[in-house]
């Protein structure tokens, strides 16, 4: 059966994302996870793990400045501690955070409580001190504190302050990326939705796309469609044309596209903390056979690699069908990284497993089902200039996978189309390339 793609909105008459189950489950995951390592506790900096723990969330502003923190130590219950009045409306709308038992003060896992700022904090006022000092004395109050503790991310000056009261801290990234590696039925529901919403946004884009369109003229239409439908984050959107897809830079730029020009995507964002990593290419105006030829190529690999997808299978087996790095032009696998590549996807973008020709040989991992991933494969095109790159997410099911990126990508679209003129008529289909294989340069005038 299908994965179901619900709309955002609750209703009373079709059951569709239980919230309240996301967060339980979620937890219990995590604790299962920590139960079965030897920490006795993980304490995280990170968003997307804080948001797992917890589920509390405070803005994407506050993403990279490493100013909220939570603890989850074994046999006992999550703690957050947050940016000022964050904490007072996790205590008055989080329920799930109060321990309480109706005993009187604020819910006790929801404490007003900052670190360092990065830095901004004068390193003498004793922020980073008083952070450990409320790690430890959790410990303590557990009998734990000579147990080792896990941290996925921190600064300096908090590991220092607490190795100073007697912490052995050691990484703890394993943990919550482990315990983030299977996904629940409500995550490959949101995961589902959030791909939805890239449909739309990949339809506006193709109808939009013409000579004369920007790269970041673009990147404003894909986030204007994202957040009319509700989108909580636009990560990012790579935006590449023309020469520019080889090599592939990575960041889009104010070029003007021209016709004949291949151009790709790459469309990240948030549906309820849950992202998406989506590659399309397209032809603008016209396709040439090196662009045409490339485009089959790329695809060939992705369907090479979607056929292996199942449980049982491992990412080694995956990446075996990938080209080497020197097949297409580069002096080994790190200078080609992330072309070839798959990884999962889920609170952030790059999750476990991760599929590369660098690593995932000798360090096979095994697929399982529930697990949520993008393959991305890439193809220079023989014109020396141009290029293609798609990429697909997956759910892992019992006997196979199920795409979830639903945009048309089996053959290299035409855009643009609409805006040329055949024998001084306005031609306003939109065809794929099946229907224009002409060279570069000798498209529709």
């Amino acid at each position: 059966m299908a994965i179901r793609t619900f709309g955002p909105n609750a209703v009373d008459w079709e059951e569709r994302v239980d919230l309240d189950r996301l967060r339980r489950q979620r937890l219990a995951r995590l604790n299962e996870t920590l139960n079965r390592s030897e920490l006795g506790a993980v304490l995280s900096f990170d968003f997307a793990n804080i948001r797992y723990m917890t589920a509390t969330h405070i803005g994407t502003w506050a993403m990279d400045k490493l100013i909220r923190f939570a603890l989850l130590v074994r046999g006992s219950e999550p703690i957050v501690w947050d940016f000022g009045s964050a904490a007072r409306h996790h205590q008055l709308y989080n329920p799930w955070l109060d321990y309480s038992d109706g005993k009187e003060g604020p819910p006790t896992g929801a404490r007003a409580g900052i670190s360092t700022l990065r830095g901004a904090f004068h390193p003498d006022a004793g922020i980073a001190e008083d952070v450990a000092a409320k790690i430890a004395t959790e410990l303590r109050a557990h009998g734990l504190a000579g147990e080792p503790l896990g941290i996925d991310v921190a600064e300096m000056p908090i590991l220092t302050a607490l190795r100073a009261e007697g912490l052995d801290v050691v990484d703890g990234q394993q943990v919550f990326l482990e315990a983030r590696r299977l996904k629940t039925p409500d995550e490959i529901s949101l995961l589902t939705q959030a791909c939805a919403m890239v449909d739309a946004a990949y339809e506006e884009l193709y109808g939009h796309l013409r000579p004369g369109v920007r790269e970041n003229e673009c990147v404003g239409v894909v986030s204007k469609v994202l957040y009319d439908l509700g989108s909580e984050y636009v990560e990012g959107v790579n935006a590449i044309s023309g020469e520019r897809c080889s090599p592939h830079p990575h960041v889009y730029s104010d070029r003007l596209i021209r016709p004949g020009d291949p151009a790709f995507f790459d469309i990240l964002h948030s549906h309820l903390g849950y992202r998406t990593c989506y590659y399309r290419t397209f032809a603008v105006g016209s396709a040439s056979r090196a662009q045409s030829d490339a485009y089959v190529r790329c695809r060939e690999y992705m369907d090479q690699a979607i056929a292996l997808v199942r449980p049982g299978a491992t990412t080694a087996d995956v990446v075996q069908v990938w080209p080497r790095a020197e097949e297409f032009g580069f002096a080994d696998e790190t200078a080609a990284f992330a072309l070839q590549y798959g990884h999962g996807v889920g609170l952030s973008i790059w999750e476990k497993p991760i599929f590369s020709r660098l690593v995932s040989l000798d360090h096979p991992e095994v697929l399982e089902e529930g697990m949520v991933f993008a393959l991305e494969t890439y193809w220079p095109a023989a014109d020396g200039w141009s290029a293609a790159r798609i990429e697909e997410e997956l759910v892992v099911t019992a006997d196979g996978c199920e795409v979830i990126t639903k945009f048309p990508a089996e053959e290299l679209l035409v855009a643009g189309r609409k805006y040329w003129t055949v024998g001084g008529e306005l031609n306003t289909r939109r065809e794929s390339q099946s229907h224009l294989n002409t060279p570069h340069g000798d498209g529709l005038r």
